[in-house]
């Protein structure tokens, strides 16, 4: 589908590419903020839960700790940091509250929400007696006073709360932190040992807490030790108490009445945007939809159960979610800093016709085509077991390769990276399953597919034959549709060879994969190598020309040498895979 062209006098494009401060700057924005603020605070969440593990080893140890954690943290440009960071961070976690038209409720994203709008409710009085009780009367309230508050003094429960918030701090932290490294290239390397830090901390801050409160516990009932740690110097005046209490209490009304605001500003601001009107949103051209002015047109498909590929979540860290805006771009809204860096990064900066949909709030209706198309239709995952285990039949195997996705990858982004192959694969994929096969290995942007499961061979390698042709097509369809993306087209090599094979399944445990060993797949995976060196797109053994009923005039036949083969082998070399259409369709017309 072409781009409307801009009407004459709209010149409207973005600015050059921001360099070095500013370009810095538009990389940040409101989500990367929030990020910043919640690593200092896990950091410090980090610092605190050593210093409990500490309680693993004796009291001393603990005492000693938190010597240098309050060294460290009250120090002034850090303790700035920290409650800034604190302070910002609730606030964003508030604003989000309200901001966020549409949550996916089957994501990560909600539980984190919820679990980090529930710290302070949850902290807030444990927090007041510590910090301002220090700041406003100097008490010296440390781990004895804490411990035989909440071991001694306090009902029970008071104790499994301060549990809950500790771990509901942590998985908070931990959600975060996930959401940032999973697109991260090492993440998949490093995951089990983060995996297996994120239980092993809190568990020892737990033990340790556990373990300092039993030997408060224990050291309570010393008159001694009741005179060096319960002093009004550590534990404050009745009047002192209760200041600190009347302190708590307005602060929970505050923050109850935050939250309060947030969601009555949201049902406002939802009765506003059916006042002020909707707009019509064409999808693909094909579905419309009407959502109110407001949402960003990611939430709107969301919201209507559309799928739209959205890698990061709608966070615009990627730009798979990006669309091509049919009509005049000039009537959008401009992008934001950080949509446009994003853009800019991808080399679309300069075509105002290319938006991000998670960042794109149309006021006027709109109409726009998905770079990234997701597939509903999913495809078998299990290939055909027609044929026992271990039983030897003849196949015909097809291996085909991406060409240039290294270099691809190079210039952009790794998400989109990843969904070009994916179309790719997508496209070959549904090519090989309409003529009768059955993709069955994915290795990075190559696959194997097996035809003959349920066939002839003579009929598996026409099915082979046809797919090659079907496969050609369909990648020139995605050239068409992605060629804006792209700085040439997509290109691909085949190579096809039939054979007896062992069908079984390889691998270990739980991960055995069925697919087919013998000679003739280590051909077809050769063919397919060589042609790059001989230039052309697909490479068939003559043999399975034969099986298949072509003439030998049909095709250009070369003797070639494979790898691992004495004997050299005679091929059939094809430029230009469409071709083979109507070679198929004129050995069909000469049997008839």
């Amino acid at each position: 589908m072409k781009q409307s062209p801009a009407p004459a006098g709209s010149s409207k494009t973005r600015k050059a590419k921001p360099k070095g401060l500013k370009a810095w700057l538009h990389r940040i924005g409101v989500r990367q903020v929030r990020m910043f603020c919640g690593l200092v605070l896990f950091t410090y969440l980090l610092s605190h839960f050593l210093n409990h593990a500490l309680g693993n080893i004796s009291p001393e140890a603990l005492h000693a700790g938190v010597l240098w954690h309050l060294e460290i943290w009250q120090f002034l440009p850090v303790a700035i940091l920290f409650y800034g960071s604190v302070t910002v961070h609730a606030g964003l976690g508030l604003w989000a509250l309200y901001q966020r038209r549409q949550f996916r409720w089957k994501t990560l994203e909600p539980l984190q929400l919820l679990l980090g709008l529930s710290v302070p409710l949850l902290i807030y009085s444990h927090v007041i007696v510590m910090r301002l009780g220090n700041a406003l009367y100097d008490q010296d309230r440390l781990y004895p006073q804490v411990l035989y508050n909440y071991f001694v003094l306090a009902p029970s429960y008071r104790a499994w709360l301060m549990v809950a918030v500790m771990l509901i701090a942590w998985t908070h932290g931990c959600i975060g932190l996930y959401a940032w490294l999973r697109i991260k290239p090492a993440f998949r390397r490093a995951m089990p040992w983060l995996l297996a830090t994120a239980v092993l901390i809190p568990t020892l801050a737990l033990l340790g807490f556990y373990q300092g409160g039993r030997d408060v516990a224990r050291e309570a009932a010393s008159p001694q030790w009741q005179a060096d740690n319960l002093a009004p110097a550590n534990l404050g005046t009745p009047e002192q108490q209760e200041t600190l209490d009347a302190i708590g209490n307005d602060f929970l009304v505050f923050y109850l009445g935050l939250i309060a605001l947030a969601l009555i500003a949201r049902a406002v601001r939802a009765l506003l945007e059916r006042r002020v009107g909707m707009v019509r949103l064409t999808y693909d051209g094909e579905r419309s939809i009407r959502v109110p002015k407001g949402l960003t047109v990611l939430e709107a498909t969301q919201r209507h159960n559309i799928p739209h590929a959205s890698a990061c979540g709608g966070r615009a860290r990627c730009s798979t979610c990006r669309i091509r805006v049919l009509g005049d771009p000039a009537t959008l809204p401009p992008p934001s800093p950080r949509e446009a860096f994003v853009l800019a990064s991808i080399g679309t900066g300069d075509d105002p016709s290319i938006r991000l949909a998670c960042q794109l709030r149309p006021d006027r209706d709109l109409s726009f085509v998905p770079v990234f198309q997701p597939r509903n239709v999913s495809l078998a995952r299990k290939a055909v077991r027609a044929a026992r285990v271990g039983e030897e039949r003849y196949l015909v195997s097809m291996f085909v390769d991406m060409r240039g996705s290294t270099k691809l990858a190079e210039s952009r982004l790794p998400f989109d990276t990843v969904f070009i192959v994916n179309r790719f694969l997508g496209a070959v994929s549904r090519s090989v399953i309409a003529c009768g096969g059955q993709p069955n290995q994915f290795v990075g942007d190559g696959m194997l597919a097996l035809f003959g499961l349920t066939e002839t061979p003579r009929d598996a390698c026409r099915n082979a034959i046809r797919a090659v042709s079907a496969i050609a097509a369909a990648i020139d369809e995605l050239n068409s549709f992605i060629a804006h993306d792209l700085p040439e087209p997509i290109r691909f090599g085949i190579g096809l060879h039939g054979g007896e094979v062992v069908l079984g399944e390889i691998g270990y445990r739980d991960n055995m994969v069925f697919t087919a060993l013998g000679d003739s797949v280590n051909v077809a995976s050769r063919l397919q190598d060589m042609t790059k060196t001989l230039g052309c797109e697909t490479l068939l053994s003559d043999e399975l020309r034969a099986t298949a009923g072509l003439s030998e005039q049909a095709l250009t036949t070369l003797e070639l040498e494979i790898r691992g083969r004495i004997e050299p082998m005679l091929v059939c070399v094809v430029e230009h895979s469409a071709d083979l259409a109507s070679t198929l369709n004129d050995s069909e017309l000469t049997l008839a």
